[in-house]
């Protein structure tokens, strides 16, 4: 079936839409060996507690990305599932307020919103989160056709990872170039089926541990770890190590970069979403959609890379998800963003 292109969005976000709430506080730290960092905060039983700063904003995967698509000048919709409650219009009118199609947020009578309430503490935070509709959201809820696009970016919440095959599988059917942003949860639950179609993907983001875990080899053997994946799939492949940057590989060259130098840590919420949506949007600049993704030059790459990091840095310097999400103006135009340095290396 041939499709009018040029009536269609450039992007659309697949996911999960949240409403935020960020509680900024000089919370007491203790030791604690049962986290994975070793620390926790003291909450003393049945005491009130003063913060300091009070926020709200939109997050949730989909909801993110879309704000890095819209704001880089390309035609986004945004496809996650609400309840029919206040904070369900918030989004949507939030989402509309940033130019981005949110008739594809669809509402649920019998279910709440999806929400974080996210305690801050000198750039750190713990997260306390609400799935609630967003892990409810099923096939049932997406008109295939009127969400297609250049790309589909990926990145489903919770239990609504049983979405993943019939969108994939749709997509490669109609040429979308897709991006993938995997929870560890879906490796946990859908490796087998990642696996199976990461021959359909244009893009796909992950941790060290989430490409260790599903690739089932240690990320200390790193030239592994990428000859696996780069043996199932065509597309481009990105390994972020948070402050230290990322390694990517296109099956050809490996890519390391750094990071920006960040004016002052405020919030690492969202800077995961920032990275992916902001190399795809790289990607779509330089003309690089659907199956021509494996004609990328090492240029596009770079161009990927640079934009990916500049918009996950400045997430980080401002409290929420999308708050510091920079436009396409700004990129261009800003001194700051133009020299990253990145080591290209033949495989």
């Amino acid at each position: 079936m041939v499709y009018n292109w040029k009536k269609m969005f450039d992007v659309t976000t697949i996911g999960s839409a949240t409403l935020d709430t960020f509680f900024e506080g000089d919370f007491p730290l203790v030791d604690w060996p049962g986290t994975e960092s070793g620390r926790a905060y003291l909450m003393p039983l049945g005491e009130k507690l003063e913060i300091e700063k009070a926020y709200s904003t939109v997050g949730g995967n989909a909801a993110n990305a879309s704000a890095t698509f819209a704001r880089q000048g390309f035609k986004t919709a945004c496809a996650a599932k609400t309840g029919a409650d206040i904070s369900g219009l918030e989004i949507k009118t939030r989402l509309k307020k940033n130019k981005i199609e949110n008739k594809f947020v669809v509402s649920d009578a019998n279910m709440p919103t999806s929400c974080s309430v996210l305690l801050l503490n000198k750039g750190e935070r713990t997260i306390l989160n609400y799935r609630a509709a967003a892990d409810s959201f099923s096939m049932k809820y997406l008109n295939m056709k009127k969400i297609l696009a250049k790309w589909w970016y990926i990145s489903l919440a919770g239990e609504s990872d049983k979405m993943f095959k019939p969108i994939v599988d749709f997509g490669e059917r109609n040429n979308v170039a897709m991006a993938l942003n995997p929870s560890g949860h879906h490796i946990k639950h859908k490796k087998k089926e990642i696996i199976s179609l990461l021959k359909n993907l244009s893009f796909m983001v992950l941790n060290e541990g989430e490409a260790a875990l599903l690739t089932g080899i240690s990320f200390k053997k790193e030239k592994n770890v990428f000859k696996k994946l780069d043996a199932l799939t065509p597309g481009i492949l990105a390994v972020t190590d948070g402050k230290n940057g990322v390694t990517v590989s296109d099956g050809r060259f490996v890519y390391r970069a750094g990071t920006f130098k960040e004016k002052k840590l405020v919030d690492r919420t969202g800077a995961g979403d920032a990275f992916g949506s902001g190399f795809v949007a790289g990607l779509l600049r330089r003309g690089l959609t659907g199956k021509n993704i494996v004609s990328a030059k090492p240029e596009d790459i770079c161009h990927a890379i640079r934009l990916a990091t500049a918009n996950a840095t400045s997430v980080v310097e401002k409290i929420g998800a999308t708050e510091g999400i920079i436009g396409k103006r700004e990129f261009e135009k800003n001194k700051r963003w133009r020299n990253l340095k990145i080591s290209v290396d033949k495989i």
